[in-house]
């Protein structure tokens, strides 16, 4: 078996051009998203053009500064900012009329937010700062003090951004691609090439042969798992609040249960077209319904109470339990119960169906 674990390996790694999509398929979305969310949780970029001299107008353009919610950009010209908005460069203008904040009857009394309408989150966002500033600043002029408040209490102080959230999913999507996609394909391509059939005129047991290729393809799964949390943390400031050798676990957990997905899809294919295809149709879905890029807690409910049961969706959960916020992996019980419910699934299909003859 170690021998063509090894035998095995030296293939993988002699394969370039598939190593290469392997490793830089998941590093791309890590560069990708790190470089829109990582290090900062600036929702977009925004230019402040203020004509007035007052010390209000001045209090408003610091607010927003000191928010650290947006990347700020001054603006002379409010053509010239109307139309980056059109060409997407910037979200919105925020513009103070001359005079705005001079203790004079005709003096004007409204800032203008000028936005996209595709951008409401930051619209929103800028409404809400300048609107509680503006608030306080009313309630001094009138000598008064509100009656009613709010109170933030958060139950930790660590910091987190949607970064540190799709960091997983990336992880996880690594995961289930290469696995997948790899063993599925991989071992229909043996089976055209005939290299099974001539393994069974070999010692060796059909089990031993899974294993060998399980093995070896959970060492890329390794180095795969360590790029990803190494540019994740170092190049872009992810957190990671657990153990990071419990996070390699449950990663490898989640490499040999998309693998033996990998001897299923292999199983029921007789060539490396049907093995691409019916890859593509089990990952594509659970890309964008398990929770790789926003919680699946905001699904419909009737679409929520399905997909939580998708084999990425407990890997997920476990994941971001342990690196946001340093739990257990069996935080939720029902999560590790999902995950071994499917590997017991694959492994009896693969053990019934997968077969190293052609027949």
């Amino acid at each position: 078996m170690w021998k063509l674990f090894w035998a095995n390996l030296k293939m993988i790694f002699r394969n370039h051009q598939s190593l290469r999509w392997a490793l830089m398929f998941p590093l791309i979305f890590t560069f990708i998203f790190g470089f829109f969310f990582g290090k900062n949780t600036n929702v977009g970029t925004i230019a402040v053009m203020n004509d007035s001299n007052t010390e209000i107008a001045a209090g408003v353009t610091k607010t927003l500064e000191g928010t650290n919610v947006f990347k700020i950009q001054k603006e002379d010209n409010l053509d010239t900012a109307k139309d980056e908005i059109k060409r997407g460069k910037i979200s919105a203008v925020v513009y103070i009329p001359e005079g705005f904040g001079d203790p004079v009857p005709d003096s004007p009394k409204q800032i203008e937010i000028i936005y996209d309408p595709g951008s409401n989150q930051v619209s929103s966002s800028i409404s809400g700062i300048i609107n509680s500033y503006l608030t306080s600043v009313n309630f001094q002029i009138q000598n008064s003090k509100p009656i009613y408040g709010l109170a933030l209490e958060p139950i930790n102080d660590r910091k987190l951004n949607y970064f540190d959230f799709v960091l997983a999913g990336i992880l996880g999507l690594a995961l289930m691609n290469s696995s997948v996609i790899g063993i599925g394909v991989g071992m229909a391509r043996y089976r055209e090439d005939k290299i099974l059939k001539r393994i069974t005129t070999t010692p060796i047991k059909g089990l031993w042969f899974i294993i060998a290729e399980i093995l070896s393809r959970l060492v890329v799964n390794l180095i795969q798992i360590a790029l990803i949390l190494a540019i994740g943390c170092f190049f872009f400031g992810a957190h990671i609040y657990g153990n990071i050798f419990v996070v390699f676990l449950v990663a490898m957990v989640g490499a040999v249960l998309f693998q033996l997905f990998g001897f299923v899809v292999a199983s029921f294919s007789k060539t490396t077209d049907t093995a691409q295809g019916m890859a593509t149709a089990i990952t594509i879905p659970m890309m964008f319904l398990a929770g790789v890029f926003f919680p699946i807690d905001a699904l419909p409910k009737w679409l929520y109470y399905i997909v939580q049961y998708l084999p990425l969706a407990p890997i997920l959960r476990i994941i971001r339990g342990v690196t946001l916020e340093g739990l257990s992996p069996f935080f939720e019980p029902r999560n590790a119960i999902i995950i071994l419910v499917w590997l017991i699934i694959t492994l009896a299909i693969s053990s019934w169906k997968f077969r190293l003859t052609d027949e």
